[in-house]
């Protein structure tokens, strides 16, 4: 067996049903009840890294960068239904869905003793948005790490990135806005692919200015919307 006994302190709030959806290589995702489409926040910071994204798919094509992408979100997919699972108090080792799951696995095994330091779970790969950002998200994990409430997020990527302290600020917006929960403390915990690498963690002091970074991202995506609606009708014109 490789279970935990973790406890589970779901808050009080009204957390919404929403559905994800791909639109133009973007994630979306429609409220249930109201019919809105919100961009997902990692959509929305997107834009910071555009161009250098664009010009590596150049360089190495767009099979190879397809081939890439894919299975880059694939394995960290798998890795945090992994961590879902544990901290569910499953085992992960008996479970027939992860038996091929080889990097995964290895991946999830380097990151389990972090795992050990969390406890009182409140929410899991929690969907919330905000009516007043006109945004949305899926949250990894709002839990107890070493006894303080925490935003955790869980990152399968080469390394820390400038996204990464503004996204999560922004999940303790939304996570605030839709329960009871005060969050003190926001972690990325970030999970190497090579066994011999340890798994790094990077604490952010909660600051106003990362909220700001994100309004200035969504800023952005509505310049960069107007002007492909611009674009459009003035190709239309000039067709005619």
């Amino acid at each position: 067996m490789n279970t935990q006994d973790f406890t589970h302190t779901p808050p009080q709030g009204n957390l919404p049903l929403l559905k994800a959806k791909n639109v133009n290589g973007k994630r979306f995702y429609e409220i249930a009840e109201t019919k809105e489409v919100y961009p997902s926040i990692t959509s929305v910071l997107s834009i910071r890294q555009r161009e250098g994204l664009d010009e590596w798919r150049k360089k190495v094509g767009d099979a190879v960068a397809n081939h890439i992408m894919i299975t880059a979100a694939n394995r960290g997919k798998a890795v945090h239904s992994m961590v879902e699972d544990y901290l569910n108090n499953l085992d992960i080792n008996s479970n027939e869905k992860y038996e091929k799951q080889f990097l995964p696995k290895m991946m999830f095994n380097v990151l389990q003793p972090e795992l050990k330091k969390i406890n009182s779970i409140c929410l899991q790969e929690a969907q919330m948005y905000s009516e007043k950002y006109t945004v949305a998200g899926r949250c990894d994990c709002i839990a107890e790490y070493d006894g303080v409430l925490s935003v955790i997020d869980f990152k399968t990527s080469k390394d820390f990135y400038p996204d990464h302290p503004i996204q999560i600020h922004t999940y303790k917006k939304l996570v605030e806005d839709s329960t009871d929960l005060k969050i003190e403390f926001l972690a990325v915990i970030n999970i190497p692919k090579e066994p011999v690498k340890d798994v790094s963690m990077r604490i952010f002091q909660i600051k106003p200015k990362y909220l700001k970074g994100f309004k200035a991202c969504k800023y952005l995506n509505s310049l960069e919307e107007d002007f492909r609606q611009r674009n459009l009708e003035y190709n239309k014109e000039r067709s005619n």
